[in-house]
């Protein structure tokens, strides 16, 4: 704006001039208020991260069984659901005398269903089939190594033909979770306290982390998958030995 837009007192009088003030004086309020934003609301942090690794290893003391009765082609639907019935608590009781409680026995799924023939484009009943699946919890399994090996045999000795999944977990989940969190954040000071001389700078307080489980107990894998049939040979299942990892990321800022 010129000096003598300014003296010129017909000048305020013009509406386009006017405009032009009020323009340079909304620029001259943002201006001001980036420099205070950046001075003292957000000033710069500056900042690196460090990433540290704990890991855990571990014995899983808890199995996971989970197992399915087969009944194809009964005649009637009644009769596939009986012959299901009887079978499925013979199961449980077999189960039930190695020391499992049946709260730890559990329905998965159960289903009933017609079979059907199909000749010359026309449909008719061939049966009835069902199924039952459970999921037994077996507890204590580094005070018996062999007790889920015992539970599949004697599921399938009381007749249960179908073996679908073995896996294995921790009961000291949060437990794990925290020693391995703790490990990886000293590593990852330990790395900071290097790095940092080796680029000549000195670090501040943390302002941030946040962690990554790179291999968890959450995660259970499946150890035996397959079919079993009444009589079965005693499986050999070992649990082996698992370990937990976890990445802790920190993040410095710079003095």
């Amino acid at each position: 704006m010129s000096e003598e837009l300014l003296n010129n007192k017909w000048a305020w009088k013009n509406p386009a001039n006017i405009m032009k003030i009020l323009a340079l004086l909304l620029l001259a309020v943002v201006i001001l208020a980036a420099i205070f934003r950046e001075r003292f609301v957000t000033p710069p942090m500056w900042q690196v991260s460090v990433v540290g690794r704990g890991e855990v290893a571990y014995t899983p003391d808890i199995a996971k069984v989970n197992i399915g009765v087969q009944v194809d082609k009964a005649a009637a639907a009644d009769a596939a659901l009986k012959r299901l019935n009887e079978t499925v608590d013979k199961t449980i009781e077999a189960i039930s005398k190695l020391g499992i409680d049946k709260k730890d026995i559990q329905t998965q799924n159960y289903s009933l269903y017609p079979e059907y023939n199909y000749i010359e484009n026309n449909s008719s009943i061939a049966g009835y089939s069902a199924n039952q699946g459970l999921t037994i919890t077996i507890r204590n399994i580094s005070e018996e190594a062999d007790l889920v090996s015992k539970v599949i045999g004697a599921a399938t000795s009381a007749g249960a033909n179908q073996i679908n999944n073995v896996s294995f977990e921790a009961s000291n989940l949060e437990t794990l979770k925290q020693e391995a969190r703790i490990k990886a954040i000293a590593d990852a000071k330990s790395k900071a306290v290097q790095l940092s001389s080796a680029v000549g700078i000195k670090l501040d307080k943390i302002v941030g982390w946040w962690e990554n489980f790179v291999q968890s107990p959450d995660t259970y894998y499946p150890y035996y998958d397959g079919k079993g049939g009444a009589g079965a040979d005693q499986a050999n299942i070992p649990s082996g030995g698992y370990t937990l990892i976890v990445d802790m990321n920190l993040s410095y800022q710079i003095k």
